[in-house]
């Protein structure tokens, strides 16, 4: 049987065994197309330390939304910091610009109070302020949160101090007592003398500011001891103990500004402060006092009929070799700007006018302002019939003619007085007559005159009622001869009465008063019986007798 050789064909195509690879290729390859696709995009965060951040748990945040994980972390090249790599979910690329914030949600205790508690349970997240400009995908995270998000309304504005004091970040900023914003931070000024501080004004607050709004620092207590007693100033609890900011506009008739983009307002270290440099212009004038000046301090006020014009700013001693004396300039500043100088020709120069005025009188002394602190103050009153004798003609500084203090020298001359009255009395005499003086009256009311004198008045009153008595029993002889016996019972308590008592005696005034009473009182018995004796019948009917 003759075998035949298999007959070999080509077929043409591709072999089925290779149709499942390439179907698990595409379908693989579809996957990772897809799961690239979906993914978002991808972004870095630098921070000085990962404390609470774990990779794969920990959560990218905004307002509470889950918007992305972080998957990676590794350090920067010098190693000063940690660098995170954020995932972000698709579609949240309009959270990458170049102003976008990032910090970490930790439990944290701040001036604004408690936040991040719930962190305590969940754990550590990053949250995300939006911002605007270029896409970025690189960023610096904050070490704090933000105090003011960009959602809020109102505005930001820069103050300038002298130093930065008890204010902080998260101090809060007043309005009239209500709080009106908030510190968002501070910084060094270029110059190296001052401290710009960044504020937050919410709205509509932030409508109040204008472009001569004032603000001063409003941080602990402000305690003012001067000529017009003590006062004391706080805005409120917390600012007295974490630092404060309050701010106020004044009614002025000037026009203002409401436009203060790229404004640097001043901010004053108090409210006394802020309205001694309220005024720019200053005049300096020396006065010259030959009294005391005890109770007289820099700051002292100088005033006007009782409105502040300036202020005192040094004093020292001089002595006077020639005529051996000793005399006191006290260097004062006068603002005129506290003064409206107007004539017929509208306003005039105000230094002129000043010195006008001390050629037609004005003069300067010293008052005391208040008789609990003893503070002195400058006093300026027109005074024309006062001459003008100034003391150091060619002094640098012009002369502020003065003139006595009448109420200070009244008050010690008074003072003096009165103590010299005192020393010129004997106390102790003037003790020994008095204690002389009750132990007399003491011996005098208990003595046993005083005691037969009671005892006699005791009986004469008993016998006007037994008078009273035969009165209604219609016995009048007897009546009549009972008010007698009472007559002459205090003829014998007034005789023992004037025989106990001295001429001299303290107690004779008040006696003789006694006596005199004692005598009335006996002189209505007196009528009384002499009216019962003429009508007997008028205790029944009346003085008339009818009985009507």
């Amino acid at each position: 049987m003759e075998i035949s050789s298999p007959k070999i064909e080509h077929r043409s195509g591709i072999s089925m065994v290779w149709v499942i690879p390439i179907i698990t290729a595409l379908v693989g390859g579809w996957l990772i197309i897809k799961t690239i696709s979906e993914q978002g995009p991808v972004a870095t965060v630098s921070f000085l330390t990962a404390d609470g951040i774990e990779v794969g748990t920990t959560r990218i945040k905004y307002k509470n939304v889950n918007i992305g994980v972080i998957e990676g972390m590794e350090f920067s090249e010098d190693f000063s910091h940690v660098i995170l790599s954020a995932r972000f979910n698709q579609g949240m690329d309009s959270f990458l610009r170049r102003n976008t914030q990032f910090w970490v949600v930790r439990p944290q205790l701040s001036l604004s109070g408690v936040s991040g508690l719930e962190t305590i349970i969940s754990g550590a997240y990053i949250s995300v302020e939006p911002g605007q400009g270029a896409p970025q995908f690189h960023f610096v995270g904050l070490e704090n949160p933000p105090v003011v998000l960009s959602e809020t309304i109102g505005q930001r504005m820069v103050l300038m101090a002298e130093k930065l004091g008890s204010i902080d970040i998260g101090s809060p900023v007043y309005y009239k007592g209500i709080q009106a914003g908030e510190v968002l931070g501070y910084e060094l000024a270029n110059d190296r003398e001052s401290v710009y501080i960044h504020i937050f004004v919410n709205d509509p607050f932030d409508q109040l500011v204008q472009g001569n709004t004032r603000f001063w620092n409003v941080s602990g207590l402000e305690v003012d001891v001067s000529a017009n007693g003590v006062n004391v100033r706080t805005e409120s609890v917390k600012s007295m103990i974490f630092g404060g900011i309050t701010f106020d506009t004044p009614e002025t008739l000037e026009q203002t500004t409401t436009d203060i983009q790229g404004l640097v307002y001043t901010l004053h270290n108090s409210y006394s402060d802020m309205d001694e440099n309220a005024y720019t212009r200053k005049i300096s004038y020396v006065a010259y006092f030959d009294s005391s000046v005890r109770g007289l301090s820099p700051g002292a006020p100088v005033e006007f009929r009782g409105i502040q014009v300036g202020s005192v700013l040094d004093f020292r001693l001089e002595y006077d070799s020639e005529d051996q004396s000793f005399l006191i300039p006290v260097l004062i500043e006068i603002e005129p700007e506290r003064i409206a100088f107007r004539d017929e020709t509208g306003l005039s120069d105000s230094e002129d006018t000043i010195s006008n005025l001390i050629h037609n009188g004005l003069r300067a002394r010293l008052q005391l302002g208040s008789l609990i602190t003893g503070q002195l103050y400058v006093e300026l009153i027109m005074n024309p019939d006062a001459p003008m004798e100034l003391v150091a003609v060619n002094d640098s500084v012009p002369e502020m003619p003065t003139v006595s203090s009448a109420s200070i020298e009244s008050i010690t001359n008074s003072l003096e007085a009165f103590v010299s009255r005192l020393d010129t009395i004997n106390l102790e005499d003037i003790g020994r007559e008095l204690l002389g003086t009750l132990e007399g009256t003491n011996s005098l009311f208990n003595s046993p005159a005083i005691q037969a004198s009671l005892v006699n008045l005791e009986a004469s009153m008993e016998s006007f009622k037994n008078i009273l008595r035969s009165v209604d029993e219609a016995n009048l002889d007897e009546t009549i001869i009972a008010g007698r016996d009472v007559l002459q019972n205090l003829r014998t308590t007034l005789d023992l009465t004037n025989n106990i008592l001295e001429p001299n005696s303290p107690m004779q005034y008040n006696v003789i008063q006694l006596t005199s009473e004692l005598e009335e009182t006996a002189r209505s018995i007196r009528a009384l019986v002499e009216i019962l004796e003429r009508n007997p019948q008028s205790l029944l009917f009346g003085r008339d007798g009818d009985g009507e």
